[in-house]
């Protein structure tokens, strides 16, 4: 199901899955209403996709994409920065269950993204023989821009049952014509309250900076999910949320100078003219 654009697909979305939604159990215990198979469309030359019917942190978006195109899989350069998104999965508790030390997430994004098949050394960190799909993938959409292969895999089956949590936002493809890049990201987990707000705004950025480093315009950012889920414990806070109405949506400057992907730092990136309602607070289920 193809969804209106910007901030009224998300709010739709939520809305067809409290009206059309099954209950499941899941792995944390906590129960969900989940609905699967569902897209929304988000035209990135319509304002910047943040959500305004509630307050995101935009500082633990913009980190947290630094952190991913870092190929950096420990929780350090987040808390050094102040983001305490990946905490609940960066305990001694959770991370022993796959012998990491504490903080250590092992092959979640950043290693998927920069480092994929890498091979591991006896102590269980990786070599850094993998492939590097960030740099590969900017190389080819200079010059192969009409490829259909314009593919990130974020989901390795083999390391899948290694890490706390395996990747949710598990392929994205891009898409160039008119001299416009899209990206459609595929989400197999999609908790729309807590998490879907920060994937939107943390892939329309990816999409955004790799049109900047390529010299192209921006088109649409496309969302896919599969199971998309409204956790039992957060329906009081979307249903609060639903009753908000949005504010015109911020812009995005990026800073000019900047010609390579890697070489973006936080104060290279800026959300500016951002309104929005006030933050509502939920539980994250581990």
């Amino acid at each position: 199901m193809i969804i209106s654009k910007n901030e009224q697909a998300y709010l739709d979305l939520l809305k067809l899955v409290l009206a059309n939604g099954s209950q499941k159990g899941d792995r944390t215990g906590t129960g969900t209403i989940s609905y699967f198979g569902s897209q929304m469309r988000f035209d990135l030359n319509d304002g910047f996709p943040l959500l305004t019917t509630k307050k995101i942190h935009t500082k633990s978006v913009i980190y947290e994409l630094l952190w991913f195109l870092k190929g950096d899989t420990h929780v350090k350069y987040l808390q050094d920065n102040g983001v305490r998104i990946w905490n609940e999965w960066a305990t001694a508790e959770q991370t022993a269950r796959f012998g990491k030390p504490a903080g250590e997430l092992g092959a979640v994004y950043g290693h998927q993204w920069r480092n994929f098949g890498a091979s591991q050394k006896p102590d269980g960190s990786y070599n850094a023989d993998g492939f590097d799909q960030i740099s590969w993938l900017v190389n080819e959409i200079k010059n192969n821009p009409n490829s259909r292969r314009l593919i990130v895999s974020g989901w390795n089956p083999k390391e899948a049952s290694e890490v706390a949590l395996p990747p949710c936002h598990t392929l994205f493809q891009f898409f160039i014509a008119n001299n416009k890049l899209s990206c459609q990201l595929y989400q197999r987990s999609a908790d729309l309250f807590l998490g879907v707000p920060f994937n939107i705004a943390s892939y329309a950025l990816l999409t955004h900076m790799i049109a900047h480093v390529t010299g192209l315009g921006v088109g649409e950012f496309v969302w896919t999910g599969g199971d998309c889920h409204i956790y039992n414990n957060h329906l009081e806070q979307v249903n609060e949320q639903l009753s908000r109405t949005p504010f015109d949506l911020p812009k995005l400057w990026l800073n000019p100078e900047i010609k390579n992907i890697f070489d973006f730092d936080f104060d290279d990136i800026n959300i500016e003219n951002y309104q929005s309602h006030a933050t509502i607070k939920a539980q994250v289920s581990v």
